[in-house]
């Protein structure tokens, strides 16, 4: 039955945003729009909410970090409502499996192991934990259980990761270096052949290669390259907003004009 009580209860905390989320699916009386989506057309909402949590942290704007977390939160509501409707699991399912899953993952908290440990061998213990978890799954190899939806680059990252795990891997950084000279001089052959195919190939192992000394470097390349957007951003608001004091429009500029400003704009960055 309908809880309208619930509904209106500001403090009755995850039940009333489950129950809200069961009656906007409910089938005579809920949402149009909600009711015809499924799990296919939901997920890029709910990849979209990653980024938005991901880009409020990076912006330290923890009021709108608040109603990210929150609008990532509906997503999995969302998501668990359309799992209980098919009779796959419910959300109290998900809240158990996950808490079973911290419980386990961190014997040296809730266990009888030793928290005297270094963050490194913590860090070698979850993988070894997660391994195994892996291995209850029947997925054998290496690679299985990287999401294939990850972005490009972060997925890069994770699959160079767990093949050095196993051993497949430079051993030392100046060996990655050198695979991005000659993928980049491979780049530059495909280049002058005019085959598309070919050219994207070899753009693609250098970003590759690219992703791995991050890995090397200690670095996540995804996040390093959503700080680099964010720099660029800046920086070129920063070339407009002195093109619009002299009352002109990047329109209106030229290349020179605007990569002085560029130049002028880094150095005020750098002395502020």
């Amino acid at each position: 039955m309908p809880n309208d009580a619930l509904i209106h209860d500001p403090e009755a905390g995850i039940e009333r945003l489950l129950e809200i989320m069961r009656r906007l699916r409910a089938p005579e009386t809920g949402c149009p729009w909600d009711i015809e989506q499924d799990f296919a057309t939901i997920a890029p909402y709910t990849i979209e909410e990653a980024y938005e949590v991901a880009d409020a942290i990076d912006r330290e704007a923890w009021d709108e970090l608040r109603g990210e977390l929150g609008d990532l939160l509906f997503q999995s509501v969302f998501h668990a409502q359309m799992a209980a409707e098919a009779g796959h699991f419910t959300f109290q399912d998900v809240v158990r499996g996950m808490s079973d899953k911290m419980v386990a993952r961190h014997p040296h908290v809730f266990g009888d192991e030793s928290r005297d440990k270094s963050a490194d061998q913590q860090t070698r213990d979850w993988e070894e934990i997660k391994a195994a978890e892996r291995s209850e799954k029947a997925q054998k190899g290496a690679l299985d259980g990287v999401a294939a939806n990850l972005p490009a680059l972060l997925r890069a990252y994770k699959l160079q990761k767990r093949a050095a795990r196993v051993g497949f891997d430079w051993p030392a950084t100046d060996e990655v270096i050198a695979k991005i000279a000659e993928e980049a001089a491979e780049l530059a052959e495909a280049k002058g052949n005019a085959d598309p195919d070919h050219l994207e190939e070899e753009f693609g192992d250098l970003l590759f290669v690219i992703a791995n000394l991050a890995r090397h470097l200690g670095i996540e390349p995804e996040a390093a390259l959503r700080r680099a957007n964010a720099k660029f951003i800046r920086r070129f608001e920063g070339v407009e907003a002195r093109l619009a004091d002299a009352g002109k429009r990047p329109e209106d500029s030229d290349l020179a004009e605007m990569d002085a400003l560029w130049d002028a704009v880094k150095r005020a960055e750098r002395a502020g």
